[in-house]
């Protein structure tokens, strides 16, 4: 059910050596639309994506209804006449509607692109960001789910783009009903539409984070997202066996979950019910509300995510018995897992099936559409992001005391839209994209132990002793060490002496006195400088935020997980407070002496 672990390494001087899979990479299709092409023709009556309806059980949609809604969509963009440069661009969250407009238009050749829709739902007003994407986007049609919500955020730009609503399209002078376009009557210009399209042909359009400045706009093709399912096919064999079902709330503004789930589904013909949750407060509830009734085969998640369920998994039997006992796998990205999350995962899943479930991961970017390795065999902690798949080289550099990883493969993005200074800048000499990430083998003598995430190499920072802190490993390290009490810390320390933390409380340390939780986490870092390690992975201060991280303003991502650029730049002054001399008496120390 899973491919064999198998790795070929080639040795070029310097330090430089390159990891490639000896299994060539298969066949895979023309373009997206072959896929619901297939199963419309194969399985027609098979489930194929649903939705929560507001009073209670789902909307489903067969393959068959899947394909008549994505033609009558495609003939009614053909019929608008729409401006051939640009793309489709959706505002809201996962929905039907949406899904069927994506697949819509990546079946006549004509490119989308979700935005999160948190850049409209800003309670301060401030849309300042969605307009400048917009700008950079140019979009010859805005989606968005309903006016009410959506229409203020985009009110005077994008003054030529067709606006369709699903709901209070009315509202909108010259908007469009989204019931309209699922009305029209498909012609076989929607077929020769669909013929023209080559892999190089723009599916999809995806924004960076933008933590640092404007998002860019990555361009992925029909090639990158078809050979990347083909890759994840040959080192996922169940996917072939059993077909796939997914709860998945991940947002499709994100590679993760537009690209990666949406895919798996159409290209093993599965099934996807779109969650309604989120890993949120007041909102995880509706996830574990859907694992009462739909057994998912596989999980994919972000580790805050898990973090979030796994209360409820541990209390309750029959939630956990129906969760785990049909999984093929749990599936976890975006960050790093803390290794108490993994292991209350094995420990709850091995009480309700007998053994633990498996748990696994990969490494992708946006760029890359978006799997660039995986584990294809049990693993007993986080850490390892496996090898690469097949069609895929990666070429290890040392940068900055690490080994920095460039990636080449049909699943590579061929630049940013628009940029072409960014775009020079993000290949070598040798066309391999420059990623940012940095990682290590588990096993120097044996690279078919796997590849160890060792961070990003920009993230990472010196102390003003010349010693380097590698942030994404050492958060993982205190994380874990300060469960359960601590939802996430941010790494303090450019330019200082010590290293620092902002600690982000849980629910349970926010429950503690705060006396109580001071001497915990003086007690835990005592013992993480107990072990012996340098300075650079010994925090010696720390900071008890009452703030929790703020979604709005881009601290946790979409995706669920801490910004640390963005906190540190939002909570300067905190920072300061960290290291003012004298030392101020909420920030706790590991010396008793300071």
């Amino acid at each position: 059910m899973l491919a064999p672990a198998q790795v070929v390494r080639t040795d070029r001087g310097g330090g430089i050596f390159t990891l490639q899979s000896p299994e060539p990479l298969g066949p895979y299709p023309r373009c997206v639309g072959e896929w619901i092409e297939r199963w419309a023709r194969e399985t027609p009556a098979a489930p194929a994506f649903a939705e929560a309806g507001a009073a209670g059980g789902w909307t489903v949609l067969d393959w068959r209804e899947l394909r008549r809604r994505v033609g009558a969509v495609a003939q009614a963009l053909i019929d608008l006449d729409l401006d051939p440069a640009g793309p489709i661009v959706v505002l809201s969250d996962n929905s039907l509607d949406h899904l069927v407009l994506l697949l819509a238009g990546m079946h006549i050749g004509r490119p989308v692109c979700s935005v999160s829709s948190g850049y409209c739902r800003l309670a301060h007003g401030d849309f300042t960001k969605i307009h400048a994407i917009l700008d950079a986007l140019g979009p010859a049609l805005l989606y968005a789910a309903d006016a009410a919500s959506y229409a203020p955020a985009i009110q005077g730009v994008a003054t030529g783009a067709r606006r369709v609503f699903s709901e209070g399209a009315g509202s909108v002078t010259g908007a469009l009903p989204f019931d309209a376009l699922l009305a029209t009557a498909e012609t076989p210009a929607v077929a020769r539409a669909f013929t023209s399209i080559t892999p190089d042909t723009h599916a999809k359009y995806l924004l960076t984070s933008g933590s640092t400045g404007h998002p860019k706009v990555v361009i992925n093709t029909h090639r990158m997202m078809c050979a990347n399912q083909q890759m994840l096919a040959q080192a996922w064999r169940f996917l072939d066996k059993v077909r796939p079902v997914l709860l998945d709330w991940l947002p499709w503004s994100h590679t993760f979950g537009g690209c990666h789930n949406i895919n798996l589904v159409l290209r093993a013909g599965g099934t996807m019910y779109i969650d309604d949750g989120k890993p949120l407060p007041g909102k995880i509830e509706r996830t574990l509300a859907h694992l009462r009734t739909i057994q998912p085969t596989v999980h994919f998640n972000v580790p805050r995510g898990y973090e979030m369920m796994l209360p409820a998994l541990e209390a309750d039997e029959a939630l956990a018995r129906n969760f785990f006992e049909r999984l093929q796998m749990v599936f976890y990205a975006g960050a790093g897992m803390p290794p108490a999350t993994w292991q209350r995962l094995e420990k709850v899943s091995a009480r309700v099936r007998g053994e633990p479930v498996w748990l696994t991961t990969s490494w992708g970017a946006t760029e890359t559409a978006p799997a660039i390795t995986v584990p294809s065999w049990r693993m007993d902690r986080p850490g390892v992001i496996g090898l690469p798949l097949p069609g895929v080289t990666i070429k290890f550099v040392p940068n900055a005391g690490k080994l920095e990883m460039r990636v080449r493969g049909d699943n590579l993005f061929p630049g940013y839209r628009g940029n072409e200074d960014a775009t020079r800048k993000a290949f070598d000499d040798e066309g391999f994209y420059c990623i940012g990430d940095a990682g290590y083998l588990a096993d120097p003598d044996d690279p078919v132990r796997g590849i160890v995430f060792n961070g990003r190499v920009a993230e990472d920072f010196k102390l003003t002793t010349g010693t380097w802190v590698s942030v994404g490993m050492l958060r993982l390290k205190v994380v874990s060490a300060l469960a359960p009490h601590v939802q996430d810390v941010v790494i303090t320390g450019h330019d200082r002496t010590e290293v620092g933390l902002l600690v982000f409380p849980s629910e349970s340390g926010r429950r503690l006195a705060p006396a109580e939780l001071a001497e915990h986490l003086r007690r835990e870092l005592r013992d993480l400088r107990r072990e012996g390690s340098g300075s650079s992975q010994t925090p010696t201060r720390a900071l008890v935020l009452a703030e929790a991280p703020d979604a709005a303003s881009g601290e946790i991502t979409d995706k669920g997980y801490i910004n640390q650029r963005l906190v540190l730049a939002r909570r300067a002054a905190d920072v300061d407070v960290l290291y003012a001399s004298p030392r101020d008496p909420r920030v706790i120390t590991v010396d008793p002496e300071k």
